[in-house]
């Protein structure tokens, strides 16, 4: 049997989890593949650190370069995350005309055409797949599943930290900054939470299936990105009231010939018949549309060492094969082939909408809203006025029909400086997968 020798950089939680699942099933993917990976360096920070998985002292080290740079490494899996020092290592991989397989999400995102043209220039390749929603193998199947389907849809709920805290929030009827403070005890949230809770995480995610998705490479400074610190006990109970669940979705959506594609990260209500709407907790799911295949649904963990080990091993068993057969541009890592793809701006895209107003409570209130409104040409599905609230103020909610979000937010602009107004207009857009 042919041997790859494996070199990885980094050793923390996805690092011991990958050296844990090779040591439990490293003989079964041998036995499968028929090519061994033999695990020869570990590139550590600091290798007195006492680690949930008991790597060799012999194996580590604590320069990445002793690891890359060794001739017989064959394969280098970087597992350290960040896009400075991972970029260095990715990099220098590539031009010794080394495969890499990296879960970095981030890194892809800010530097993934400069990665792939390298691994193009040196004749190797690059393996991503536990970048995007852990264990849940979306990349290969974007890649390769649905290679012959125009994907007309996806939608992505690609933050297990998001889907805990809105998950509570519904189940149990209790406010965000309470949910969060248990998530970040538990060890689902980091401290500071910013990148999950403000949506970034998941806007790397989104654009680099919205990349394979429609070939050409999406710029995030492009994506539309909302967070979920807005979110309150009131939107999540008339959300339900209306037939609806929040939760945090990234889309991308091929909009009208020439308009371009839709590529967010926001709030949304999902209709509760929808199978979205049931996943709960630090799940995530990925919902593809295709216009051949019709719809299709990924479920599973989308975060944890075991979840996102697992995809990092399909990688390396995809990497090892192309190695043992000479194939190493079998699958190009990305291949653009729409020169003329557009991420369309969010002011651009039409949506349904769901809209809270805090208002005075006097007559003549709702009138001087619905005229906004309708001078804005946005109609009115339905209005909630909430009975039982005492006090000045009350809560106003509006079901919107289809409008552009500029002319919405517009509109809300306008709402906001009356002065029966008080507080910030709260906008949820709905999808309906229509």
């Amino acid at each position: 049997m042919q041997q790859v020798n494996l070199g990885i950089v980094g050793g923390g939680t996805v690092g011991s989890g990958v050296f844990e699942a090779l040591q439990r099933n490293g003989a079964l993917m041998a036995s499968r593949l028929g090519v061994a990976l033999n695990l020869t360096r570990v590139a550590v920070r600091d290798p007195r650190k006492i680690r949930a998985a008991k790597i060799p002292r012999a194996l580590l080290t604590t320069d990445w370069r002793v690891v890359v740079c060794d001739p017989d490494v064959h394969l280098v899996a970087e597992l350290i995350g960040g896009t400075t020092t991972a970029r260095e290592v990715v990099l220098t991989s590539l031009k010794l005309g080394k495969p890499v397989v990296t879960a970095n999400k981030a890194l892809l995102s800010a530097h993934g055409e400069e990665l792939f043209a390298a691994a193009k220039k040196f004749g190797t390749n690059l393996y991503y797949e536990a970048s995007v929603a852990g264990g849940i193998p979306i990349i290969k199947s974007l890649r390769e599943g649905f290679v012959g389907n125009q994907i007309t849809a996806l939608y992505g709920i690609v933050n297990g930290t998001c889907n805990y805290i809105l998950t509570r929030m519904k189940l149990e009827g209790a406010e965000f900054a309470n949910v969060l403070a248990d998530a970040q005890k538990l060890g689902y949230a980091e401290t500071p939470p910013d990148l999950d809770i403000d949506g970034h995480d998941a806007a790397h995610k989104t654009g680099i299936l919205a990349s394979l998705a429609h070939g050409f490479w999406v710029n995030p400074r492009k994506i539309h990105v909302e967070g979920i610190r807005h979110i309150t006990s009131l939107d999540i109970k008339y959300a339900g009231e209306l037939g609806y669940t929040i939760k945090l979705l990234g889309t991308v959506k091929k909009l009208a010939p020439g308009c371009g594609v839709q590529v967010s990260v926001y709030p949304t209500l999902i209709p509760n018949a929808h199978v979205l709407a049931s996943v709960n907790y630090a799940f995530n799911a990925v919902f593809v549309r295709g216009d051949i295949v019709g719809d299709s649904l990924f479920y599973g963990r989308g975060a944890g060492k075991e979840a996102t080990a697992s995809a990092v091993l399909s990688d390396l068993g995809d990497a090892a094969l192309d190695l043992k057969f000479g194939t190493k541009h079998r699958l190009p890592p990305f291949v653009p082939h729409e020169y003329s793809g557009r991420v369309a701006p969010i002011t651009e895209v039409v949506s349904q909408y769901f809209v809270r107003l805090n208002v005075t409570d006097k007559p003549g209130v709702l009138a001087r809203v619905a005229t906004i409104f309708g001078e804005s040409n946005i109609g009115i599905s339905s209005v909630i006025q909430p009975e039982g609230h005492e006090g000045k103020t009350v809560p106003l909610i509006f079901m919107l029909h289809y409008a552009t979000n500029g002319a919405v937010n517009q509109a809300l602009k306008k709402i906001g400086r009356l002065p029966v107004i008080k507080g910030r207009p709260v906008m949820i857009r709905v999808e309906t997968f229509a």
